[in-house]
């Protein structure tokens, strides 16, 4: 019995030494960022493999098929032109069960396309002369934002409660079929700041916060974003 244990034990270290790293596709585009700080933000996850895309060259890549490729797809961009090429591609991927999480102002991409607003389960709706001003979302820089845990899951395993210098959104479209996961009572933010979201066979994650490199160097935050990457891991 005791042979079995070591050999258990001493398998289980040589698996997870062996352990392969997750291949993320990291996105980005359109908006401006804390660059340094947020690429450092993933060199530090000793746990994860990525390359990095800009768009409109992403949206090329994963046209001609190179999102299957990776384990996780990372989104930090905020763009709108997409061909109905590039459109068929993400479907695709979503077909195939290809995990995506969306970071901060992603969930401002696409404002035409329907279906994106139905994968990543909302919408921050720009200022538009087709869509009545009461609809448009708002934001706001600079606040303090406490959120609670609404839903435990693994990408929300081991907190409390997290806190943020960042940027909320107000007014936003958020999908009735979307699970919460992360609260806050902040005024001038919408209730549900990070969700989880199926689309297809795809399991999507979008997480709010994450404006600049106060909250990139945020412990919690790393430690949030990287449970969600693994997570997202485990659906693929």
């Amino acid at each position: 019995m005791k042979k079995l244990l070591l050999f258990f034990l001493f398998s289980t270290i040589i698996s997870l030494t062996h352990a392969q790293p997750i291949k993320v596709m990291l996105v980005t585009g359109g908006h401006s960022y804390d660059t340094v700080e947020f690429f450092n933000l993933f060199d530090q996850m000793s746990e994860i493999e990525y390359e990095h895309f800009a768009q409109p060259e992403a949206n090329n890549k994963i046209a001609s098929g190179l999102g299957s490729e990776f384990d996780v797809l990372v989104f930090y961009d905020m763009w709108d032109d997409i061909s109905s090429d590039e459109k068929a591609a993400y479907l695709r991927l979503t077909k195939q069960g290809k995990p995506f999480l969306f970071l901060h102002h992603a969930l401002a991409s696409y404002q035409k396309w329907p279906a994106f607003e139905q994968l990543i389960g909302g919408r921050y709706v720009e200022e538009n002369d087709n869509i009545p001003e009461d609809e448009w979302s708002e934001y706001e820089h600079d606040v303090w934002v406490y959120c609670s845990i609404e839903n435990y899951t693994p990408v929300t395993a081991g907190f409390r409660e997290l806190r943020f210098f960042d940027e909320v959104y107000d007014n936003i479209r958020i999908s009735d079929e979307v699970k919460p996961l992360l609260r806050t009572r902040h005024p001038k933010s919408a209730e549900y700041v990070a969700w989880e979201n199926h689309y297809n066979a795809s399991t999507i994650v979008y997480i709010q916060p994450g404006h600049d490199k106060r909250t990139y160097e945020n412990e919690d935050y790393r430690k949030l974003l990287l449970q969600a990457i693994q997570y997202l891991n485990t659906s693929n």
